[in-house]
């Protein structure tokens, strides 16, 4: 990953591609300051970057083109993400956003596969989980 972050930043992007190393590099970031590989806070986060995060984990979740794992239906992949909110880990309202421009469901008929849509309110998930929300 630092060795992908280096190359690009070396690359001559044009200005409206200057950031590509930016959203490449921090899209295993989080915003609790635990990602990888130089463990970024929210204020070190743009957000495209924590945009780009959500992006990343959705279609890794989802993605069924990988051989070391099966790909997730979208309400448990939607769950998880809930699950990373929750706990801090992605952005809430850009989550939320996510779910409520209906981008979940454009992706999901255009990448996934018919078994993967399942039945989605997103109403369970715009909210953070109140056991977590307590407990912060």
């Amino acid at each position: 990953m630092v060795q992908t972050i280096v190359m690009l930043e070396n690359l001559p992007f044009p200005k409206n591609l200057q950031r590509v190393p930016e959203y490449a590099g921090t899209h295993h970031e989080t915003l609790l300051g635990t990602g990888y590989p130089r463990q970024l806070g929210p204020e070190q986060l743009s957000i495209p970057a924590r945009i780009m995060a959500i992006a990343d984990i959705f279609e890794a979740l989802t993605a069924c083109d990988r051989p070391y794992k099966k790909a997730k239906p979208l309400s448990e992949s939607l769950r998880i993400l809930a699950r990373l909110r929750d706990r801090g880990h992605i952005d809430a309202d850009l989550f939320a956003l996510f779910l409520s421009s209906g981008l979940h469901l454009r992706y999901g008929d255009r990448h996934l596969r018919p078994e993967q849509l399942d039945q989605v309110d997103i109403a369970e998930f715009l909210q953070p989980s109140t056991a977590t929300a307590t407990a912060n």
